[in-house]
Formats: structure tokens, C-alpha cells, sequence
């Protein structure tokens, strides 16, 4: 099967199919090799031989008005070529290790330390839950329901050889510009809704100290980032931002580069933002490659199109899930401070990983 992307931008019904009809995706060894590019861009937390930066070819750009139709349905009727159907998987049939709260406490012990002791100020701790499927997946039906289910996301589902398959529902932009005005963010700090509060948009959320502070990191690191690329930047913000179940704090930036061509130079400073990462980003970064119980692969990496139909849609791929042998990769994380809660962290990476459960939880009648 050929590679592709499937993507959905937030508060938006339309879809856009993105196929590179021969040969496999281009390999990509410096985010810099980006400048002048096109494509769908497929990014790793860590480039690897094993997860490489992908750029999709856009050997044909189609696009579909109203995901509500039904995707299968919708790509048949406009005679896309690419229809893939099931993922014939072996399923595994014996239970998977429940060794995840254990890692896990184990990880934030190890990462709090450096906190406690004063080496980093903030650092991300993520981890991978997994579930087994029996019957075979479906990508196109996991797709429609998370573009029904979250509708201010970025939905994103793609496939290339390289990567497999991976579905996507993420709130936070790396980057994206039309016309020659850039745009980022600055997105931290984490709530549950629930309750009457889940039928606002989380206008009553009393926000902690720890949370403000998380976000202000991230704001801070993303201006002292675009001062050396850009004129006119704007800042605007913080504010708080529903995300499905979730809300967040969010700060935007908007922006002239200095050069359109070199795009690829700001994404190399942006990614990976202390939202994913921490501060200071080289130390914690390579902490978190040390020490993390598992590999991020695509996670907390960034997907979407890069100067396509004139416009660039980059999102940092947070709540996503790629679907693997006969299992459901699902992956979170959070923003660790000094004074942070074991077990609170552990339930907000909970509260994350349901956006992914509610796409495969639900069957469609």
C-alpha cells in the first residue's frame, strides 16, 4: 500500500487526503532539509534509523467536503485511489505485561530527583499504554470517530511504510502560516473537566500556580526562539482552552519570518518545545532519551502539511496512538515541577489517554 495522509484541521468539516502513489517516503536527517520542501511532514520526538522524519510526496492533494458523510463512503463516492481497509493483524492472544503504574513510579521518581535537586526546572515524563484488539482495526472508522468526537482538534491518520500506522487528535500547533503570517503556541498546563463544567469551555477553571508556571516556561522559550527568526511578533494570552475532556492553558504568537524559504530552521529551534520536553531543553532532552522507560517514536514529534494548497498546518502529535501487531499504542505524558504529585501526574496522563479509548471503546451500530 502506498503512503498517505488523512488529515482534518480543527472546527473544520472538510478532509484533505494527501497520497504519494510510488516509491516510499523521503527520509529526512536535519529538520533544516526542510526549507523549500512540500509535503505532509512526519516527525519523531527523536530522529532515528528507526523513526526517521518522513515527508510524504503530495502526488495527489484531494480534499472532501464533510467528514459527517462517513469516510469510507465519502472516499469511494470522490474516487480516491487510496481506500485502505482493515489492518489484518495478528492478534495477540496472551494478556500484556500490567507493568505500567510500576514503571511509571519509577520513571517519576528517577525525574523528580533531578527537579528536587535543582539540575532542571521542568521535564516531561511520558509513558505507553497498550491494548489488544481481536478483531482486525480499522484506521478509516478510528479516523471518523475522532473527527466526530473532537471536533477542535487536529485529526491526522497516516501510513507509510516506514512508520505504520498512526492516528492522531492533538489541540497544539508547532507552526502553521498562510499569506506570509506565521503562527505558534504556547500550550501547558493541564484540567479535567467534568461535571456542569463540561458544558463550557472550562471558563470557571481555577488554575494552580504549578500550571501557570508550566505554561509561562513554554511561552518564554518559544519568544526567546522566534526574536532571532522573526519581526512583528505578537503575543497574546495566556488563556484557557478546551481540548475534548480536557482544557489547557495557551498562549499565541504571531509573526513574520525573516525568510519564508527557511521554515525549516525555526522548526529545528521550536521542536521539541519544552511542552514536550522541559527546561533546559538540551539537558532534559537528553535525560528523557536516557531514561524513559519506553520510546516516544512519533510522539510528542509533530505532523501535517508543509506549504500545501499555500498553507502550513504543523501540530505537535500529542494524544495519539499508533496501531501496531495485534495492539493499540496509546501515549501521554505531563509536565513535571518540583512540587509535583506522583499520583496526580499518573492521572493526568490517565485523563489523556481517553481521548484516544473513546475512538476504540465505541462501536459503530
Amino acid at each position: 500500500m502506498t503512503a498517505f495522509a488523512l488529515y482534518r484541521l480543527p472546527h473544520q468539516q472538510e478532509v484533505t487526503l494527501v497520497e504519494q502513489t510510488t516509491g516510499n517516503p523521503t527520509e529526512i536527517t536535519s529538520l533544516q532539509e526542510l526549507n523549500g520542501r512540500q509535503g505532509f511532514v512526519v516527525a519523531p520526538f527523536q530522529t532515528s534509523a528507526e523513526c526517521p522524519v518522513l515527508l510524504i510526496r503530495p502526488d495527489r492533494v484531494q480534499t472532501f467536503r464533510n467528514y459527517a458523510l462517513g469516510i469510507v463512503p465519502l472516499l469511494s463516492e470522490n474516487g480516491a485511489a487510496f481506500l485502505p481497509v482493515k489492518c489484518h493483524f495478528t492478534a495477540r492472544k496472551a494478556p500484556l505485561p500490567s507493568c505500567e503504574r510500576a514503571d511509571y513510579a519509577s520513571d517519576f521518581a528517577r525525574f523528580h530527583q533531578q527537579l528536587r535537586e535543582g539540575r532542571f526546572r521542568k521535564i516531561v515524563l511520558s509513558r505507553c499504554a497498550e491494548q489488544l484488539f481481536d478483531d482486525d482495526a480499522d484506521p478509516l472508522q478510528l479516523f471518523g470517530r475522532a473527527c466526530e468526537y473532537y471536533p477542535r482538534l487536529f485529526i491526522s491518520l497516516v501510513y507509510t511504510p516506514q512508520s505504520g500506522y498512526w492516528l492522531t487528535a492533538t489541540p497544539e500547533v508547532l507552526l502553521e502560516g498562510q499569506n506570509g503570517r506565521w503562527h505558534t503556541m504556547a500550550l501547558a498546563g493541564t484540567m479535567t473537566l467534568e461535571g456542569d463544567d463540561l458544558n463550557g469551555e472550562g471558563e470557571r477553571v481555577q488554575w494552580s500556580d504549578k500550571n501557570i508556571q508550566e505554561q509561562r516556561y513554554v511561552a518564554s522559550y518559544i519568544m526567546d526562539c522566534l526574536t532571532h527568526l522573526a519581526t512583528d511578533i505578537r503575543e497574546e494570552g495566556p488563556r484557557t482552552v478546551r481540548a475534548a475532556n480536557l482544557v489547557h492553558l495557551r498562549s499565541d504568537f504571531t509573526f513574520n519570518l525573516l525568510d519564508d524559504a527557511c521554515v525549516g530552521n525555526l522548526i529545528s529551534q521550536l521542536h521539541p518545545t519544552p511542552a514536550v520536553c522541559g527546561l533546559p531543553k538540551a539537558e532534559t532532552y537528553r535525560f528523557i532519551q536516557e531514561h524513559e522507560h519506553t520510546p516516544r517514536r512519533y510522539y510528542s514529534g509533530f505532523m501535517g502539511p508543509l506549504h500545501l494548497q499555500s498553507a502550513t498546518h504543523l501540530y505537535v502529535t500529542l494524544r495519539c496512538m499508533q496501531i501496531a501487531e495485534g495492539k493499540y499504542r496509546l501515549y501521554a505524558g505531563g509536565g513535571l515541577l518540583k512540587d509535583s504529585v506522583e499520583e496526580q501526574e499518573w492521572q493526568e496522563t490517565e485523563a489523556k489517554l481517553e481521548t484516544m479509548r473513546q475512538c476504540i471503546a465505541t462501536k459503530k451500530m
